[in-house]
């Protein structure tokens, strides 16, 4: 699979876009925990926690360009700040800055919608009207469609200093089945998916030329080799508080989409639940950028310290994680094992009772438990060594340390549900 996406890359226009390191470091996101009750207080307290706990990023989803607060798409289009919620976008944005966070905007791109200022302008270039939503879908094949959208982008980075789009939708962009493709006055393709892909180039080059790190992120309904070139963050789809389905969507993603960086849905969890199991929800994600999307000033130290654990983790080990070679073992059982491994590093993730083979030498060795046991098995097969040997909690609090002798054979760890291992190697017996 690794052979296919780089022969993909290799093809006429697939050149995947630059990934920007900040784009493979944890990330805050807005949607599961504010949805559109948004205003720039709470987002700046919620930034403040989450650059302690390891996040790098805000991304402010849907709710800033409105005061209605239904989850439809009547006042889309305008991409105006709704000053209710956000007096000051570019006071807003510095304040993030300063505290040295990055700072992402969401747009629904094809839909413009009817109570919008624009709608007359536009209501007779739509390739349909979604009444459910309240809005149409703008027909992309109109150049000056395409240049209103890319203008609204280059006003957003120049004018508010935001650092990227979450850019969502796309997939939107399609005929009623009673419609055929073709040109009409005004239009200068004949193609909607060519058109997308005129649009999409147009929108990475242009806010490139304003910032070179720019950040695009696409979600996965609409993701694919060709969408590389136009975005350098892909994310899981939507699948709240869903731990497995979560792992599946994002190893699947990493499978085939090279160096673009593949990030989690939004981690969210019960504050009421136990903590191991609010740690499945980041477990299950490891081998991806984790995105989250709690009240961090609602959720209390325990949780907080599971977060500032597993986030560190992450960061700490990200060019393992992201970059080492992966291996997600049995995809029919939902990848109930995963291995990834960098130089002299390798971190494997158990999510079902299995016994763990370790069969390739390293200098430190990371096993996750992402069961609810409270043991590992592994079976080695490398010649003896001494390794110190550490335990810790979902809180990455200590709970053992010894060295031991490892040679061929079987060895029982206990490990507490949703915590972690780690052998190291060490020169001499103790």
């Amino acid at each position: 699979m690794e052979d296919v996406t780089l022969w993909w890359e290799t093809l006429p226009g697939y050149k995947p876009a630059v990934v920007p390191d900040v784009a493979l470091r944890p990330m805050y996101s807005t949607w599961y925990s504010f949805h559109q009750e948004l205003n720039a207080a709470e987002l700046e307290e919620q930034c403040r926690f989450a650059k302690e706990l390891g996040c790098d990023s805000i991304i402010v989803d849907d709710g800033w360009q409105t005061d209605d607060n239904n989850r439809g798409y009547a006042f889309t289009g305008d991409w105006e700040v709704y000053d209710g919620k956000i007096p000051d976008m570019k006071a807003h944005v510095d304040a993030v800055h300063r505290l040295d966070m990055k700072y992402m905007l969401w747009y629904s791109v094809p839909f413009v919608g009817k109570c919008s200022k624009v709608w007359s302008q536009f209501e007779n270039k739509l390739l349909r009207v979604d009444e459910k939503l309240n809005a149409g879908v703008l027909d992309p094949r109109y150049p000056d469609v395409r240049e209103y959208l890319i203008h609204t982008y280059e006003q957003a980075v120049t004018g508010w200093d935001i650092d990227g789009l979450k850019l969502d939708f796309v997939d939107s962009f399609k005929l009623s089945p009673d419609q055929k493709e073709g040109t009409a006055e005004g239009r200068d393709f004949e193609s909607i998916p060519e058109a997308v892909d005129r649009l999409l180039s147009d929108v990475m080059d242009r806010l490139k030329a304003i910032k070179p790190d720019i950040l695009i992120e696409f979600r996965q309904t609409y993701i694919g080799p060709l969408m590389r070139k136009y975005g350098n963050m892909f994310r899981a789809n939507d699948c709240p508080n869903d731990s497995i389905q979560n792992r599946v969507r994002t190893l699947d993603l990493r499978l085939l989409s090279g160096n673009t960086a593949v990030h989690s849905d939004m981690i969210m969890f019960n504050p009421n639940e136990p903590l191991e199991s609010a740690a499945m929800q980041l477990i299950n994600v490891i081998f991806s950028v984790p995105q989250i999307s709690l009240r961090l000033n609602d959720i209390g130290e325990n949780y907080l310290s599971m977060l500032r654990f597993w986030l560190g983790f992450s960061r700490e080990h990200s060019d393992v994680l992201l970059r080492g070679a992966l291996c997600p073992q049995q995809p029919e059982l939902l990848y109930p094992l995963v291995t990834a491994r960098k130089d002299d590093i390798q971190i494997i993730a158990v999510y079902a009772d299995a016994v763990v083979h370790i069969e390739q030498d390293a200098t430190q060795l990371f096993i996750v438990n992402g069961t609810y046991s409270e043991k590992l098995v592994i079976r080695s097969s490398l010649s003896p060594a001494h390794y110190e040997i550490q335990v810790k909690d979902c809180r990455g609090q200590l709970i053992s340390s010894q060295t031991l002798e490892i040679s061929k054979g079987l060895l029982e760890v206990a490990v507490p549900k949703a915590g972690m291992v780690s052998f190291t190697r060490v020169t001499s017996a103790q």
